[in-house]
């Protein structure tokens, strides 16, 4: 309950705050590197989604567009089970590596100058 608490309330700061009205580059990779991670564009993504404009949430990272609902479902089924008393369920040894995997292969593919105008934060 508290994470979920906690989750609200960043949500809602990012809502008043709006991240798409600038301010510092929060990255330290872009600000080092210039080159985006993964997560790049996830505070404008997370304002998006929470405002509704989907086509703005995925034109700043389509990665986290398809990752926040899944874990919100994943969190979800948790907690019902805990207020269910029943044992968490366990994931399968392949879904750490293949998610790794996932979000490494985005990380690299977003900075391809050929894609970088599809997964890069526009």
């Amino acid at each position: 309950m508290v994470i979920g608490g906690v989750l609200a309330a960043g949500v809602a700061l990012t809502v008043w705050w709006n991240p798409h009205a600038g301010g510092p580059v929060l990255c330290p990779l872009l600000a080092l590197t210039g080159w985006y991670c993964p997560l790049c564009g996830g505070l404008r993504t997370v304002h998006a989604m929470a405002t509704a404009d989907l086509a703005g949430a995925w034109a700043m990272n389509p990665l986290l567009v398809v990752a926040l609902p899944a874990l919100a479902w994943v969190w979800l089924r948790w907690l019902i089970r805990s207020w269910q008393n029943r044992p968490p369920r366990r994931a399968p040894p392949w879904l750490v590596p293949a998610v790794g995997v996932a979000v490494l292969l985005f990380g690299l593919a977003r900075n391809l100058p050929g894609l970088q105008e599809y997964l890069g934060p526009a």
